[in-house]
């Protein structure tokens, strides 16, 4: 006899869950993690930029608020470059010059200025070039001091140019934390602008035409209310100056035509009759003509 086989039982297959990229609920979490990202970057990116732009704009809010700076570095000039050659003024100089230095700088400056000296120094002019910013609240002033120098019988001008470090604490305050220091003199630039040339892009009709206008107008022009400028001029292009001021003559005037309108760059003297001096003025002027000329800007 056979024995009958005793069936084995079927395994259950466990069911699985395929995930594939074109499910809905995986682009959604996709999409989810790239906004994140994407979120995360630009954060970090204006956050830096918020910041540097807020340094910049720190930095050029204290420079351009730099007359207390000037004011005093020429307060400090003014007791530092003075002195006479005796004890007593002396020792006033030495306190009053204390008042701006750094204890530091005040023991540097001991003896700088003795009682045998044969010089006596009084500040004619103190000139502020240039102050720049040298820390986070450090700032470089350089100026230039005219000393008259008496020495016995004779009496000299000295100009020098020096600079100094001013340190502007939170609340406005200051001191000076490097002594004075010599610097190159503030010198005349050699730059020389290029001439402008007539072009001939203007005929010579016009052009006497509208230098004709020109003596015209600045023959009225130092006398003429705002009524009276309003029948030559257009959008304020030159305001009353209510003077005292004879018209002479126009010097090399210069034509170039801009489109529809003329470009003149011209100097005009006047007779000033209170200094009898000649005043020179240069105008660069943008004229317009519509059945009469009349200057725009």
């Amino acid at each position: 006899m056979f024995k009958k086989k005793e069936k084995q039982p079927k395994e259950k297959k466990v069911r699985t869950v395929k995930v594939g990229t074109h499910k809905k609920t995986v682009i959604v979490l996709w999409v989810v993690l790239l906004a994140s990202v994407s979120f995360g970057v630009y954060k970090n990116f204006t956050a830096i930029d918020k910041h540097t732009v807020h340094e910049k704009e720190t930095i050029e809010l204290r420079l351009n608020d730099t007359n207390g700076i000037e004011n005093f570095v020429k307060n400090f000039c003014k007791a530092y470059y003075s002195w006479s050659n005796s004890k007593e003024a002396i020792e006033a100089r030495t306190q009053a010059i204390n008042e701006y230095l750094t204890k530091k700088l005040q023991d540097l400056n001991v003896d700088t200025i003795r009682a045998d000296i044969p010089t006596s120094s009084t500040v004619q002019d103190e000139l502020i070039w240039d102050v720049a910013q040298s820390g986070e609240n450090t700032f470089t002033a350089t100026y230039e001091v005219d000393q008259q120098i008496k020495e016995g019988d004779q009496t000299r001008n000295v100009k020098e140019t020096y600079t100094v470090k001013v340190y502007v604490d939170a609340d406005g305050d200051m001191v000076i934390v490097q002594n004075p220091t010599l610097a190159p003199a503030m010198e005349k630039s050699d730059y020389e602008p290029k001439a402008q040339e007539a072009d001939n892009s203007v005929d010579a009709d016009t052009v006497n035409d509208a230098t004709e206008f020109l003596e015209t107008f600045f023959k009225l022009y130092p006398i003429a209310t705002e009524t009276e400028l309003a029948y030559y001029v257009e959008n304020n292009a030159l305001e009353p100056i209510n003077g005292d001021y004879l018209y002479s003559e126009l010097v090399n005037p210069v034509f170039t035509a801009d489109g529809d309108n003329i470009k003149v760059k011209v100097a005009v003297k006047f007779i000033d009759n209170q200094t009898k001096a000649t005043q020179v003025s240069q105008y660069e002027l943008t004229l317009h003509k519509d059945g009469n000329w009349k200057i725009i800007r």
